[in-house]
């Protein structure tokens, strides 16, 4: 069965654009278009799709207000269309806070540089969320037993994709200003995104939460997010210190979780947990890999409270994760185990 998608933009050249590239993968089609947040509402309920595509400044009703509608009307998943700037950053993470699940930057240009990577990133993005699950409230998970204090923990890094906006502002919410273990954030982000993202963290969490730059000193009660478009790594000399540096060209993620993770194995062995949230794919296996060999702590995200298991699941499979944690546990974890 197909994925049914419904477009909505008030650019009807978009809306073709759009419409044509959907139409041509064997994988969707799309069964309606909408040029403002009302009809999008209205045509969510009648048409029932498995996906919309978001534009978030139209006419009669943004695309913001639409997606709050949806998600207490009839929740599906959303993919917002969005400016690559520091305004268009914000825009799409109130789009996010709203319950949209991802994010396409809306020159496609800046997706990919030929025609066939434009095509297939945006339907490999729709066929993503497509797999999801919209979960208004989920069910209760049991929580593993403790394994003891990790009271040799000297760095957290975290590492997430699709979903991980919204898992990453609960989880901020539960950590105490008292909480004085360094936090590294890799959340696969454009490079515009990340110091808006940043703000926005800092704002919800009684930590110091910035954008990392490079020759940052890791101090206590501080959280580092990674820049985006670029590769964070971590140096535990001199009191530990984090390193920015360009992206190789045959590196998929930038930043790569894979990348911050092999750093803290080298540099933090045994004294370095990690944990892999919601995301697509499976940056981080391998990261995970050296950390575990260097005697380090993984969590994952559990499939229920995730967007997209794909990250953590990439980790289970392996056998490297010490344990499977819903969202809502990991927090208090945090601080009863590191803390």
């Amino acid at each position: 069965m197909s994925i049914r998608v419904l477009v909505v933009d008030d650019s009807g050249f978009f809306r073709r654009r759009v419409t044509d590239i959907i139409n041509a993968d064997g994988r969707m089609e799309v069964v309606g278009v909408a040029s403002n947040g009302r009809e999008a509402i209205e045509m969510n309920e009648s048409l029932k799709p498995d996906v919309i595509t978001m534009d978030y400044e139209m006419p009669v009703m943004d695309g913001i207000t639409a997606v709050r509608n949806i998600m207490q009307r009839r929740p599906v998943p959303v993919l917002m269309f969005s400016s690559l700037t520091f305004e268009g950053a914000r825009v799409t993470l109130d789009a996010l806070d709203a319950g949209a699940l991802d994010f396409l930057p809306k020159n496609f240009d800046q997706i990919a540089k030929d025609a066939v990577q434009i095509k297939r990133a945006l339907t490999d993005k729709i066929a993503g969320v497509a797999r999801s699950q919209t979960k208004v409230a989920p069910s209760p998970v049991a929580r593993p037993a403790v394994r003891g204090r990790l009271t040799q923990t000297e760095l957290v890094v975290i590492g997430t994709s699709t979903g991980g906006p919204a898992a990453l502002q609960t989880l901020f919410k539960t950590i105490p200003g008292s909480f004085k273990t360094p936090i590294i954030i890799v959340q696969h982000m454009p490079g515009s995104f990340t110091k808006a993202f940043a703000e926005r963290l800092n704002s919800l969490s009684p930590l110091i939460v910035k954008e990392a730059a490079d020759g940052d000193k890791i101090e206590r009660g501080h959280v580092y997010v990674a820049p985006g478009g670029m590769q964070l790594m971590v140096d535990r000399r001199g009191g530990g210190v984090i390193h920015i540096r360009e992206s190789d060209e045959r590196v998929n993620y930038r930043p790569s979780v894979d990348i911050a993770f092999a750093s803290a194995a080298k540099h933090y062995g045994n004294k370095a947990l990690a944990i892999v949230l919601t995301g697509m794919g499976a940056d981080g296996r391998e990261g995970a890999r050296l950390l575990k060999q260097g005697g380090a702590t993984v969590w994952a995200q559990d499939e229920e409270s995730c967007v997209i298991f794909g990250m953590p699941l990439a980790v289970i499979k392996e056998g490297l994760s010490d344990e499977v944690l819903p969202l809502k546990d990991i927090g208090p974890r945090l601080v009863e185990e590191v803390g």
